[in-house]
């Protein structure tokens, strides 16, 4: 498998070989909040092999989700490192860190963020380009199969998107609303339509399996509002208006004493930002591979090394050379 040969570049010494002493004096120990999501742990494993390879950290990642990360930096202060913080999900309560100097904004983790949107198969918008719009699907409801594919009841999408086909009167431009019983059914429908090359037109969001693995493309639905997009949030919306979905802030945010005690560890999290279709990309390959979180953590290090290098310090960047060179 390839991954043999990319561990074997990288791992001479083991992927989380002990850092030398001199090294870890120097930066100490690091935790850091394991979210348990995929695109988190890939995160996380990417940071821990160079925190520990490049600058001689001492790194535990700490299994938790994103209250009760944030309340454990509230009650303890710690983990020092909170990453694949979805800021929408965090709300107030991150914020409330954030005002009073214990948490710190270092970076989107992810650029441009959580993509959210309405989508049809890349194949299809190149074929009928008039489809790239909401307006050219409601002019033309057949070219995408007369259906709009939905959530499932209970997720927050679901409520954005009937509020979203009640303003653009779907169902009386033609369009069939089918709501999906479940995750699965709602990308296994995404994915059948385009492996087989046919129409498909509905909901998905990044970064995930399935939009690393098919080529779509989203649907321009206007210009994104701020009031008629939280309108939208509303179940119970009267009268809802059409908003694009905004993009979802997802960061890298460490504790304020983190700041004080490690400003070169500091500096290479403000640094460090995937591309959110790279990690769709990533993840498809770990699904395709049926490979762990660090597997697709080497499987990044070893094609992507500009990218990860330029998060380095420079005196990192030579102990990466040192590595590689003695293997």
């Amino acid at each position: 498998m390839k991954y043999l040969a990319s561990a074997a570049l990288l791992a001479a010494g083991a992927f989380h070989a002990q850092p030398a002493t001199a090294q870890e004096a120097a930066c100490g120990d690091v935790s850091i909040a394991q979210m348990g999501w995929a695109s988190a742990e890939v995160i996380t494993e990417v940071a821990q092999f160079l925190l520990e390879q490049g600058y001689g950290c001492n790194v535990t990642l700490v299994n938790s989700d994103t209250i009760p990360a944030i309340t454990s930096v509230a009650e303890n202060g710690e983990p020092d490192v909170v990453t694949d913080l979805w800021l929408n999900s965090a709300g107030d309560a991150y914020r409330r860190l954030e005002d009073s100097g214990a948490m710190v904004r270092l970076a989107n983790v992810l650029q441009p963020g959580g993509v959210e949107g309405w989508w049809i198969p890349t194949a299809l918008a190149e074929e009928h380009p008039e489809l790239t719009t909401i307006e050219g699907i409601l002019a033309n409801p057949e070219l995408v199969g007369g259906r709009f594919n939905n959530c499932p009841d209970g997720w927050g999408c679901r409520v954005v998107s009937d509020n979203l086909v009640r303003a653009l009167d779907l169902e009386g431009h033609g369009i069939e609303v089918f709501n999906h019983g479940s995750g699965e059914t709602l990308a296994s429908s995404m994915g059948a339509a385009a492996t087989d090359g046919e129409a498909w037109f509905g909901y998905y969001w990044a970064p995930t399996v399935p939009l690393g693995k098919y080529d779509m493309t989203r649907v321009e639905l206007g210009a994104y509002d701020e009031e008629a997009f939280a309108a939208l949030q509303n179940p119970d919306a009267p009268d809802p208006q059409v908003s694009e979905f905004p993009d979802a802030p997802i960061l890298t945010a460490v504790t304020g004493a983190f700041v004080e005690s490690h400003p070169e560890i500091t500096e290479f999290f403000r640094n460090m930002t995937f591309q959110t279709e790279v990690m769709s990309a990533l993840l498809a390959w770990q699904d395709e591979n049926n490979a762990s979180a660090e597997e697709v953590a080497v499987e990044y290090l070893m094609n992507n090394p500009d990218e990860w290098s330029a998060w380095l310090s420079d005196a990192a960047r030579e102990n990466f050379s040192a590595l590689l060179q003695a293997e």
